[in-house]
């Protein structure tokens, strides 16, 4: 991966004289290839410029980074910079561990992140409390090549046409026409968003912390019914369905020829499908008679903490600068296929003569899929101890997909195991006001 220094140096020199040096530390929950695109990032940074030093330091996962996060800042031993995944913007934004980025850096023009990317990390006054960063959605995948075998020649966009296209497959010998791993984010969070179908009340907990979930009540729990009887007609599988056992592997390796994944799936999958198979990215499908609406942007942010020296404030604004520059989101798309996150990364793509490059595949797509026409359901979600309520309906639909209960007693029991979440949650933060 090659990344441009000469404009990020360009860009530093006007704060390089003006601040003291400092040696900083950014927290990140990414590995695999994610994580050799952020490492790279960190050296350009590093090479750019000599003010300042980053240390980028790996964790493992996001929910081990946050883990650990909150345990060094409670010791007052932490990094300047940390990078949380989406589902703990609310427990950031009420930690009082974190300065709003926007307060830090205001004269950035924060208006050019695209929409999709600004809705889930903003205030309610619109004010950013986070950089966006490795930022993905929902996309749908398939492999041209055995569609075309089955006599499948127009590429899904419903689902009726996803499941007759199953059913094709099927009948033409295929053993895995659809794969999903049946993750909250993907067959719950982006269905509703999409489809413009609330989680739970108080528009998915932005009006209040007194919001409860509505999950079981929607379309999504007839959608996640209808999974469950595709699976059993041996139309849909999961990971423990694939001889890969993981559902991006298994579409990667050829066996299963349509995929709902993450944007950040693509570049492995491109890869992966190099002189064997033509792979499709669209827009993951809609039900029949639903308006489309936006797609939740994905991944994650980078907050910085307070209580750090000046320097080191220095620093880190020095490094959000640096990654918000094209040159360094185009890196990490073409490394990854998270999506850009602000508008003038498209026509930098156009402008570099690989407009049309594979590696970009996912840039005009993803941010198309997170433009679409918002709603208040659509925003975003700001539920308290949402990483856990994620456990919970993944316990609970896996016991359903298991044939251990319906899929509406799963729904049920995830609403109200997330209820009693949500008072524990809005008990801790009595009386204060969301962001």
């Amino acid at each position: 991966m090659k990344i441009s220094t000469l404009a990020a140096a360009t860009a530093l020199m006007t704060v390089a004289h003006a601040v003291q040096a400092a040696d900083i530390e950014f927290w990140y929950g990414n590995t695999g290839n994610v994580e050799t695109a952020i490492k790279a990032e960190c050296d350009a940074f590093n090479a750019a410029q000599s003010k300042h030093h980053v240390t980028c330091v790996g964790q493992g996962s996001y929910e081990v980074s946050m883990q650990k996060a909150i345990a060094a800042y409670r010791s007052h031993n932490y990094p300047v910079l940390i990078q949380f995944f989406d589902a703990g913007t609310l427990d950031l934004m009420l930690s009082d561990a974190v300065v709003p980025v926007q307060d830090i850096l205001p004269d950035v023009k924060w208006n050019s992140y695209i929409a999709g990317a600004r809705a889930y990390y903003e205030t309610s006054g619109g004010k950013l409390f986070s950089q966006p960063y490795n930022a993905s959605t929902l996309l749908f995948y398939t492999n041209k090549t055995e569609l075309e075998k089955a006599g499948i020649a127009k590429i899904p966009t419903t689902w009726e046409e996803v499941i007759d296209a199953a059913r094709k497959l099927k009948a033409a010998g295929h053993a895995c026409p659809f794969v999903t791993d049946g993750d909250t984010w993907r067959v719950l969070e982006q269905f509703s968003a999409r489809h413009g179908l609330p989680i739970a009340s108080k528009h998915n907990g932005y009006d209040g912390l007194d919001a409860e979930y509505v999950l079981n009540t929607t379309f999504a729990a007839k959608h996640l019914t209808n999974l469950v009887e595709w699976r059993k007609e041996g139309l849909v599988k999961l990971n423990a369905d694939t001889k890969a056992g993981n559902y991006t592997a298994a579409f990667n390796a050829g066996e299963c020829a349509m995929m709902e994944g993450s944007s950040g799936s693509y570049a492995a999958s491109a890869k992966a499908f190099e002189g064997k198979y033509e792979i499709t990215v669209g827009m993951a499908p809609m039900y029949q008679g639903y308006e489309r609406h936006n797609t939740l942007v994905g991944g994650a942010s980078i907050y910085v903490m307070k209580g750090r020296d000046q320097s080191e404030v220095d620093g880190a604004k020095a490094f959000l600068d640096f990654l918000r520059q094209p040159e360094q989101q185009m890196a990490l798309t073409a490394a990854t296929g998270y999506v850009p996150v602000t508008n003038d990364v498209l026509d930098a793509i156009a402008k570099s003569g690989e407009g049309n490059s594979t590696k970009y595949a996912t840039a005009a797509i993803g941010i198309k899929s997170m433009n679409q026409p918002r709603t208040e359901d659509s925003r975003g979600i700001r539920l308290g101890f949402y990483v856990q309520f994620r456990e919970v309906f993944m316990e609970e639909t896996q016991k359903a997909f298991a044939g251990e209960q319906t899929m509406q007693a799963a729904l049920d029991r995830a609403k109200a195991r997330g209820d009693e979440l949500l008072r524990r949650f809005e008990k801790t933060y009595k009386g204060v006001k969301l962001p």
